[in-house]
């Protein structure tokens, strides 16, 4: 059965089921656009693109109600985790008459864990889904059928991401509607600088105001704690960090006090949403002892609704809740333009090359075969970089145009991933945060000694492999930083014509696309690699 689905809302994407595998996953913030982006029509033409014949299924995600044109289909909203939730009906496509689906948001992203898991078919779980607006627990048992067991707190992700806005005096509190949807991860690397863990008065009452039982809190009643010495005080305020972890545990408290008196079965959980992306929270989940195993899947956000609904309706059609999948099944990089020879050297490819580079704190950008899924850079739209300078930690966050207190994330050889970070697991798509048993990794430790890992095998990711394993036969860490390749506020980087810009514009040293070496020749660590190495000047 071939199924091609899609997410309306923010974090737009398509996606291309086909006889139980993900074909793919188009993404509408990719390739350069804005960050969660909803889709548009060139994302369709790209959509129809990939697609070898007319699906058998057309499926849309639930969304708000009445957001769609009068006269369309009958489409489910975003909320209603029960089957009795499902549309369906028949609808004509590219000349042929397809069957129409539509499940709930909600679904979408309880369908995404279960489908993407490695738990078999017919195994009871509970799932956990906290995103913006939905914080709930569930449970699924051997049919699939979808219970709520309880709503925790409602717009947990909302409400975490609303105190970073109240202490940003260039948020206007006045006249949003709904928090900005990158502050939740801004506030998580925040939390990390806390060292005190008891709440002063004050800060008593804005946790109490931020966890109110309400449907929904507008950034224009946090007027009501403008007196208060945490309102627009500023991100760079230590008294403020300290309070971001403490509201941080607060938050993650009040969900496994829920979990601790209600989910006794010690079953595996499955976590969804984009809360799922707080690799301190996973972490905590995973050390609770409260279940027997946790999984998250990398789209926990709403990139992964588009897949989720797929899942939905695969189940629907054929009882099969399950999907084979691939983390990069994102669309081809597009090297059709030709790179600038004025302003580039171009080299053969050779990895123990790159190795060298990077060695020689030479910073590059990464990209190879299809783009991750997801908004984690997993090393096929990557910035590489060696980990050992806190220099270099700092020349990254200058080129990605952000805050200085975010951290780089480490990506390492899975091998090794145990004696330089604790983690005896692989632990592939960077959900999880482990502490940092060195002191030589400076650039990918955080404030607090944790650092969010990506494990890397042959198996995984063979370039990035091999790359790590020349990196580690020349200074002995198969570890570099990973940070995502893209321009301010947009998705991955896809093109040669965008690379090449980002690379002048954000002062890049040069880049690498399919292992086929491109060198920013005004580059002043470019010029002292070639002076320090002369006999590279034949490799060029």
């Amino acid at each position: 059965m071939k199924i091609l689905s899609y997410n309306p809302g923010h974090d737009g994407a398509f996606a291309y089921v086909e006889d139980g595998r993900l074909v793919f996953s188009i993404e509408a913030e990719k390739s350069s656009r804005y960050r969660h982006s909803s889709l548009t029509v060139p994302d369709a033409f790209d959509a129809l693109a990939e697609l070898q014949a007319v699906p058998d299924v057309l499926c849309r995600g639930g969304w708000w109600p009445g957001d769609s044109p009068r006269g369309q289909h009958a489409v489910a909203d975003y909320r209603g985790g029960h089957n009795d939730h499902i549309v369906v009906s028949k609808k004509l496509l590219l000349g042929k008459t397809v069957d129409f689906f539509s499940s709930s948001h909600e679904r979408s992203h309880l369908l995404c864990a279960f489908g993407m898991s490695n738990l078999p078919k017919g195994t009871p779980c509970y799932a956990l889904l906290w995103e913006g607006v939905i914080g709930a627990f569930y449970e699924i048992d051997s049919e699939l059928n979808v219970t709520k067991i309880g709503d925790v707190m409602p717009e947990p992700g909302h409400r975490y991401a609303m105190l970073y806005a109240l202490a940003d005096p260039t948020f206007d509190k006045s006249t949003a509607e709904f928090s900005r949807l990158s502050d939740a991860g801004k506030l998580m690397a925040l939390a990390s600088f806390s060292k005190r863990s008891q709440p002063s008065d004050e800060e008593e009452r804005i946790i109490s105001f931020l966890l109110q039982d309400c449907q929904h809190l507008k950034p224009s009643q946090c007027e009501a704690l403008k007196e208060l010495r945490h309102y627009n005080v500023g991100l760079d305020d230590p008294e403020f960090r300290n309070f971001a972890g403490i509201f941080s545990d607060r938050l993650f408290d009040r969900f496994h006090r829920f979990a601790r008196e209600n989910l006794e079965r010690h079953m595996p959980l499955l976590i969804a949403g984009g809360c799922g992306l707080n690799c301190d929270w996973n972490t905590k989940w995973r050390e609770s002892g409260l279940f027997s195993d946790v999984f998250v899947p990398p789209v926990a956000n709403d990139s992964g609704s588009a897949i989720g609904t797929a899942i939905d309706a695969q189940f629907h059609f054929t009882g099969h809740p399950k999907v084979a999948w691939d983390i990069y099944s994102g669309l081809h990089f597009s090297a059709t333009d030709a790179v600038d020879a004025a302003h580039f050297d171009e080299w053969e490819p050779n990895v123990a090359t790159v190795a060298d580079m990077l060695a020689s704190d030479l910073i590059l950008g990464w990209a190879n075969g299809q783009y991750e899924i997801g908004p984690r850079a997993l090393g096929n739209r990557s910035i590489l970089a060696a980990p050992f300078k806190v220099r270099t930690r700092e020349r990254l966050n200058v080129i990605k145009q952000r805050e200085q207190f975010r951290p780089i994330a480490p990506v390492c050889l899975e091998e090794d991933a145990g004696k330089w970070f604790g983690c005896r697991l692989p632990s592939p798509f960077m959900l999880y945060t482990y502490r940092v048993t060195t002191d030589a990794l400076a650039a990918v430790t955080h404030v607090n000694r944790t650092a969010r890992i990506q494990t890397v095998s042959a198996l995984t990711n063979r370039p990035l492999f091999e790359l790590l394993t020349a990196f580690k036969a020349l200074t002995g860490y198969g570890v570099l930083c990973n940070t995502s390749l893209n321009f301010k506020s947009k998705g991955f980087i896809n093109t040669m014509s965008d690379l090449s810009a980002y690379t002048l514009q954000h002062q890049l040293d040069g880049f690498v696309v399919g292992g086929r070496i491109y060198m920013l020749k005004s580059s002043m660590g470019y010029q002292k690699y070639l002076r320090d190495n002369k006999s590279a000047l034949s490799k060029c």
